[in-house]
């Protein structure tokens, strides 16, 4: 397609944009050599759009229009601003539709009190692109310490893939990730236009070979039951099985709870992971003496 003068201000206006980024202000890790270009590589914002590095190429060398969603994936990656979005959406001849911006999801409060209840269960609950959005202490003394996590990175595949101690919590993290990043490509189709969505692929992209890998294989698996074998630093081994319940007042909110048969060595673990986490918030929470 031959290029027009407005798809070619598109284009400078793309490169433009990209130049004044720096990988740490999308979230991207410093590379340790010389760059040969100022701000990022094409590839690295074709990544955090989740379009393919040619069509991105195309867009700023003004040889092809974009269609609104890309448009969407892009603005997001270059972290545009409002006006900036709409003189991206003016130079492609699209209409600005801003995208949808969702409620800060909230705890169902009949799922905040099974959590309470459930003293010698851990469980989560997890929301729209499998943000934890709840959690009881034993969840918290199991996996990770969510309250630690900053809000926005609330992610339960973000914490499987960028927190370290996963990859040795996780007798099998390669399954259990895998697995999770097929989970991630459903929500993924049931909210295609979820910016925040879009931003976490490209930027887990982006940093781990294995998520592009995989999402790239275009698997997809939903929440339902299995079981999972943790190496715990306190519980020692445990197999434990999971199960998910979802919200009858919000299909976006699933209950994830881990349990063990009793009268088992995973069952035992679990009530002495209880104790310790018990123990733990008894000292954080007592004043100290003065």
């Amino acid at each position: 397609m031959s290029s027009t003068p407005r798809l070619n201000e598109l284009g400078e206006f793309l490169k433009a944009r990209r130049g004044g980024l720096s990988p740490r202000a999308v979230g991207l890790p410093e590379s340790t050599g010389p760059r040969r270009v100022a701000g990022l590589r094409r590839e690295e914002v074709a990544q955090l759009a989740a379009i393919s590095t040619d069509y991105y190429t195309r867009l700023e060398q003004g040889r092809m229009p974009a269609s609104g969603p890309v448009l969407d994936a892009i603005a997001v990656a270059l972290h545009l601003d409002d006006d900036q979005r709409r003189y991206l959406f003016g130079l492609a001849g699209k209409e600005t539709a801003k995208p949808r911006r969702r409620t800060r999801q909230k705890v169902q409060p009949q799922l905040r009190r099974v959590l309470d209840d459930l003293t010698s269960t851990p469980a989560i609950v997890m929301g729209r692109r499998m943000d934890v959005i709840a959690w009881n202490p034993l969840a918290a003394a199991l996996v990770t310490d969510f309250a630690a996590v900053p809000e926005k990175h609330r992610n339960y595949v973000r914490i499987l893939f960028t927190d370290p101690a996963m990859r040795t919590l996780y007798a099998d993290w390669k399954s259990v990730a895998r697995t999770s990043v097929a989970q991630l490509r459903m929500e993924a189709a049931k909210y295609p236009d979820d910016p925040r969505l879009t931003a976490l692929v490209g930027e887990l992209s982006v940093q781990d070979p294995d998520f592009r890998q995989w999402w790239a294989g275009h698997h997809v698996a939903t929440l339902s039951v299995g079981t999972k074998v943790l190496h715990h630093p306190v519980a020692g081994e445990l197999s434990l099985d999971w199960d998910t319940l979802t919200a009858s007042t919000d299909a976006d909110q699933q209950l994830v709870v881990w349990t063990a048969e009793p009268g088992t060595p995973t069952h035992d673990g679990l009530r002495i992971l209880a104790s310790w986490a018990a123990g733990r918030h008894l000292s954080t929470a007592m004043p100290e003496p003065e």
